[in-house]
């Protein structure tokens, strides 16, 4: 092991370690719900080709099924979930050839329900293929390449969405886009490909996230606190702060006012976004997200583009970044406006088991 030279080494070298431990929490819970829901759509078919489902009409069986669920206290798994789970596992049958979905289900007790699947794990060998999907990949991603036919264009998706990858949305964009389509038809493949990556580069979407992780702050030790203090932590650490928030943020500037008459208005922080070629506005919130946070912030957008933008700028986009946002309130706050608003959650600690799931979540969309 190396040396620490310094205190500002321990502390990137502590960073880094800190931000790999926690892209592998997030990695293990996308693979144990990817999994899970491969299990349940196991048990979904084989109890309807027992002729189980013919005993509740076909088609009301999960109806009937999510309803019992509901009232044994599981709220996530509805009708639609269970739909999903069923098409998942009948698009990924080998999904057990999977090292991964072995030692999971190997853990797990309850062999009398994996009668089946147990004698079929023992006549499997591993499929590397199959667990480059289930650990790269997470449920929402399986959703989307449903979506696609089977055979040479979802395996084209698999393979991209791993290798670039891909969140949720870049896959739903390219799917959508008709990238194997083009990309089949077109005299140059990859530079189709090459044109694709580059729009993404481009796109808000794909630069701002759901959830930043502020734990560098040191605010959970200092309850409660203010959003003056949580912009001077900030600060402080300016530079830990731009790499969290990804490539291409340029700082400008704090606390810059605008003013409407005899009324002034203060915009937390402005950063320029070099790839985007945009101004970022940035408002911090202490509490939850509320809807008039959207209007206010669309106010400093109408007026950051009338009159701080420059020949070649992009229109601005903001970021409200809270402690916490319903996605519906979002939404409604959000839709239809003339500019581009982000609604991001921040965290000043690291988060339990609970909360990745629910970043997950929040990141594919659900």
């Amino acid at each position: 092991m190396k040396t620490m030279k310094s205190l500002e080494h321990l502390a990137a070298v502590i960073q880094e370690t800190n931000t790999y431990f926690v892209k592998k929490a997030q990695q293990q819970v996308n693979t144990a719900l990817t999994i899970r829901n491969w299990l349940i759509g196991f048990y979904i078919v084989e109890y309807e080709q027992n002729g189980g489902g013919r005993a509740i009409y076909g088609t009301a069986l999960l109806k009937v099924l999510a309803k019992r669920l509901l009232e044994k206290g599981i709220k996530s798994l509805q009708e639609r979930n269970l739909y999903l789970c069923r098409d998942f596992y009948r698009a990924y049958p080998k999904i057990l050839q999977s090292g991964s979905a072995k030692s999971y289900i190997t853990d797990f007790q309850l062999f009398e329900k994996l009668q089946t699947a147990s004698a079929k794990l023992q006549q499997t060998k591993p499929d590397e293929r199959i667990s480059l999907l289930i650990t790269h990949l997470s449920f929402s991603h399986f959703i989307e390449l449903l979506k696609a036919d089977a055979g040479a264009k979802r395996w084209f998706y698999e393979e991209q969405a791993v290798e670039n990858n891909w969140p949720v949305k870049e896959l739903k964009r390219a799917i959508d886009s008709l990238l194997y389509e083009r990309t089949g038809l077109s005299q140059d493949g990859a530079t189709t490909l090459q044109d694709f990556k580059k729009d993404t580069e481009h796109l808000p979407e794909a630069v701002f996230r759901n959830t930043y992780l502020l734990e560098f702050l040191g605010l959970e030790d200092k309850a409660p606190f203010t959003e003056s203090d949580l912009e001077e932590r900030i600060i402080t650490n300016l530079q830990h702060f731009l790499l969290e928030l990804g490539r291409g943020f340029c700082f400008e500037h704090r606390q810059h006012r605008i003013t409407f008459g005899n009324k002034h208005y203060r915009i937390d922080l402005v950063f320029y976004h070099r790839i985007l070629k945009c101004h970022v506005l940035l408002d911090l919130k202490i509490g939850e997200f509320d809807h008039a946070d959207a209007g206010q912030m669309n106010m400093y957008l109408n007026y950051y583009t009338e009159n701080e933008s420059h020949n070649g700028d992009n229109p601005p986009v903001g970021i409200i970044l809270c402690s916490g946002k319903n996605e519906a309130l979002v939404k409604y706050a959000t839709m239809g406006l003339p500019q581009q608003i982000f609604v991001s959650k921040y965290l000043v600690n690291l988060p339990s088991e609970k909360e990745l799931k629910q970043i997950l979540d929040e990141e594919n969309g659900k």
